[in-house]
């Protein structure tokens, strides 16, 4: 498979509600789209990476110098016989890991067009819904709290995750069971926001049942991680400590956690996702899909490495309506019934691109075309 002709599209989308982390506070999306030309298809990829390296080192400035004065070149250099071709002709490319998912989802989306099959097959899916779960930024008050968690639960959210940061944690956590009790599928997300100095805090955590503490320490760890999760009751998950199979393997065998936050975007794409997932089922750690604010077609790519087997928890691959007044894809995404999104069965990705939405959020575009093809 050759690459003829690339697009490399710049769009900054307002969010629906502002979205707050122990991070910071993002109001708009502002994000790289690409697409792909081979033969008569196109194959559609979107990264996940940020304006302000807050989350990880790169931004979206970064993986444009990366996706245009390395990547694109030797993607055109290449013949590629499949995605997982990808990965390795990358890895003389050192970390970058967004950028380079960025470019291989819309090789995968074009594999799985040229072969006929949809994105979720072509990866070794089985599922034909997907089980979702939704993340609720730090909010202002506690009844905001409240009036987000009960219209998400009516709505038949699985999972209901709430961000929180050092004063304000075990408030909204007992507030929150006080409320909704002990039945609700409930989780927090500390986004690196503690350190083993908090250890005697952090184990007040277990009183809550909850699902998981996402990363609670720093975002490079492994070994703090592991003496803390000896000490809580509580599963570890680890999100930003996770870049690569290999990662995950020292994460397993320092016991530094019981589950995975897998993200497409920060392991480098759906290949090395999907070892990750096959390594995590081995040792029998449950992995879930993280979101990043994904505007449609990164979402799209969620649903479908979701629909692996080993993906047993709810995900943040929420509805395309909690986070846009409207998304860069037809249809957008809704849950088929409440708390499922269904897994799209056409070839690719199974959605098709809003022009007029992409073309009102558009703030520039570069074209690339591939001389060197024989």
């Amino acid at each position: 498979m050759k690459i003829e002709k690339l697009e490399l599209l710049h769009l900054k989308m307002p969010l629906l509600h502002p979205f707050v982390t122990s991070i910071g506070r993002l109001t708009e999306k502002d994000f790289l789209l690409i697409k792909m030309f081979s033969g008569e298809h196109i194959g559609y990829g979107e990264s996940v990476a940020m304006p302000n390296p807050g989350y990880s080192e790169e931004t979206t400035g970064t993986s444009v110098h990366i996706i245009e004065e390395f990547l694109i070149p030797i993607l055109f250099n290449s013949s590629i016989n499949h995605p997982d071709d990808v990965s390795e002709i990358f890895a003389p490319i050192r970390r970058n890991n967004m950028a380079k998912a960025a470019l291989e989802g819309a090789v995968w989306d074009l594999y799985s067009k040229k072969k006929g099959v949809s994105l979720a097959r072509a990866l070794g899916g089985t599922r034909n819904s997907i089980d979702v779960g939704v993340s609720i930024g730090i909010e202002k008050t506690i009844d905001d709290l409240f009036m987000k968690i009960e219209s998400y639960l009516a709505d038949g959210y699985k999972k209901i995750k709430i961000k929180i940061k050092p004063g304000y944690d075990l408030e909204p956590l007992a507030k929150i069971r006080e409320k909704f009790g002990f039945n609700i599928p409930l989780m927090a997300d500390a986004n690196s926001a503690y350190s083993l100095d908090s250890l005697e805090h952090l184990k007040k955590f277990d009183q809550f049942k909850l699902m998981m503490i996402e990363q609670p320490l720093a975002y490079d760890d492994m070994i703090d991680h592991a003496v803390l999760q000896k000490q809580l009751d509580t599963p570890i998950c680890l999100d930003e400590s996770i870049n690569s199979p290999e990662d995950a393997r020292k994460a397993i065998e320092l016991g530094s956690c019981r589950v995975i936050n897998l993200k497409i975007g920060r392991v480098g794409g759906l290949s090395e996702a999907k070892k990750i997932h096959d390594l995590c089922a081995k040792h029998n750690v449950p992995v879930w899909c993280g979101g990043m604010l994904e505007a449609g077609v990164g979402r799209a790519h969620n649903i479908a490495v979701t629909s692996l087997a080993n993906f047993t928890i709810a995900g943040d691959t929420s509805a395309s309506n909690r986070y846009w007044k409207e998304d860069i894809i037809l249809p957008e995404v809704t849950m088929s019934v409440p708390g499922k999104i269904e897994v799209p069965t056409s070839p690719g990705i199974g959605y098709e691109l809003n022009e007029q939405v992409i073309e009102k959020y558009l703030i520039g575009k570069k074209t690339f075309t591939n001389d060197i093809i024989s």
